[in-house]
């Protein structure tokens, strides 16, 4: 049986995207600030590469999904692939071909996001907007509730000194369009180890009003794996939950 994990009850108040990255000339950029502030506060993930003194810093794959969402609209069936790493201000725009599909590429025309995608779209920012938060709070509890589990039962780990995960690609498919606020939920979860390299494959549901309206999956790919040390992830635990801890209780009430 799949561990089912719930992304939970959706907030109040509807995630205000436009905190998160800027507009100009054209194009759209993250701050670090912005970027390493999506990452904790809306998705819950406190990887490190998202810290703003990070050296190895790079912008969520989720918040840059979150704003093609946003401005491109949701399709029924879209298909993702992340191709590079995002650092901060770097200029982005969003260029589209004849058959709707879409490429995030920078000023030298470098590309870091495709989407493919089918069926109806719908460009409604309101929606975009309940659906990117809560798949991404959903995304955002890959560690520790998934992967630590996955690691075990492989009896393979991440590099506990350089914990790099990174998103490859995801694919989403709706039945229809007709929703307002669906929840995820997990429906299934595998880790394919090769050697030191590992590829991580999530399913998921999305629900509304007790009915699935829709699934998809995503694959996130680790390399440098070690065998499986309990004491070295238990401290890997314990850095994330204390990382949170003291980033949670420096922001404002």
């Amino acid at each position: 049986m799949p561990n089912k994990i719930n992304s939970g009850h959706p907030p109040k108040e509807i995630m205000q995207l436009d905190n998160y990255f800027s507009q100009k000339d054209g194009q759209f950029v993250f701050t670090r600030q912005q970027a390493s502030h999506f990452a904790k506060l809306v998705a819950g993930d406190f990887n490190p590469i998202h810290d703003e003194d990070s050296k190895r810093f790079c912008v969520p794959g989720d918040l840059l999904f979150s704003v093609l969402l946003a401005k491109a609209g949701i399709s029924q069936n879209m298909r993702v692939s992340f191709s590079g790493m995002i650092s901060d201000n770097l200029g982005l725009a969003i260029r589209e071909d004849e058959n709707g599909h879409l490429d995030v590429i920078d000023a030298n025309d470098k590309c870091y996001l495709t989407m493919h995608r089918e069926g109806d779209n719908l460009v409604n920012e309101k929606l975009a907007a309940n659906v990117a938060e809560n798949y991404v709070k959903f995304s955002g509890m890959n560690f520790p509730h998934i992967m630590v589990p996955l690691m075990e039962e492989s009896g393979m780990m991440i590099n506990p000194d350089r914990p790099l995960v990174m998103y490859e690609s995801m694919e989403l498919n709706f039945k229809h369009l007709n929703f307002s606020n669906p929840t995820v939920e997990l429906t299934n979860s595998t880790m394919e180890v090769s050697g030191k390299r590992g590829a991580v494959i999530l399913a998921f549901a999305f629900r509304e009003n007790g009915e699935v309206i829709g699934e998809g999956k995503k694959k996130m790919v680790c390399s440098g794996l070690r065998e499986y040390e309990t004491s070295a992830v238990d401290a890997l635990v314990d850095r994330f939950n204390s990382r949170k801890s003291e980033f949670l209780s420096a922001q404002p009430a």
